[in-house]
């Protein structure tokens, strides 16, 4: 029995595949800076940004030399607030709530979900939102998982995790973990919901499809 579904955020709970590609668009088009130059300039940093390790804070004088210009670092938070909701996706977690219980965990920076978190209103939903940055541990390793199954009390078998990148999913596999491929392009809610529906006995009542 399925006590506690997992979301990822970017990709899932969001429409852009990744933050760092809602990030980048909205910088790009601000600062008239080319994408790929701006892939590039972060690119150094992505890793150690999601496993906390450094922040944005302590980057972007080298992001700005790497661009050639200065950017107003304050163009970030607008940056975060810019991330687009998959709003058929929320209206699922919504049908799920008092059902099951309902949490995220994600890749991320620390500094953009702890934003996101009051900006979206991600707490009142969700619970626990378990982040990279946060937990020193992303999720091609057991950890970020077994923190998460902890906060909520329930065994690997009874947890269920989504996310769009097939890659995630060998991790929680391994724990017992059942997992959902959500293919971010395709971004077809009507067939998750029959998955959670028919193969996992979740009740989606009022769920959009």
């Amino acid at each position: 029995m399925i006590k506690a579904v997992l979301f990822d955020y970017d990709g899932v709970l969001t429409m852009d595949k990744t933050g760092s590609l809602t990030t980048h668009r909205y910088l790009s088009e601000q600062t008239g800076i080319g994408l790929d130059a701006l892939r590039e300039a972060f690119r150094p940093y992505n890793h150690d940004l999601n496993l906390g390790r450094i922040s944005h804070a302590e980057i972007w004088p080298d992001v700005c030399k790497r661009l050639g210009r200065d950017i107003n670092p304050a163009l970030l938070v607008n940056a975060f607030e810019s991330t687009p909701l998959n709003k058929r996706m929320w209206q699922l977690a919504l049908a799920l709530k008092g059902h099951c219980k309902l949490g995220i965990v994600t890749d991320n920076k620390q500094d953009r979900i702890a934003h996101l978190r009051t900006y979206q209103g991600l707490d009142a939903l969700f619970d626990p939102i378990v982040v990279s940055s946060d937990v020193g541990s992303d999720k091609t390793s057991a950890a970020i998982f077994l923190h998460a199954l902890n906060h909520l009390r329930v065994t690997p078998q009874e947890a269920l995790f989504i996310d769009n990148s097939p890659g995630n999913l060998f991790a929680p596999q391994a724990l017992g973990m059942n997992t959902v491929f959500f293919d971010d392009e395709e971004n077809d809610v009507p067939a998750l919901i029959d998955a959670l529906k028919n193969k996992f006995g979740l009740p989606v009542p009022g769920a959009a499809s």
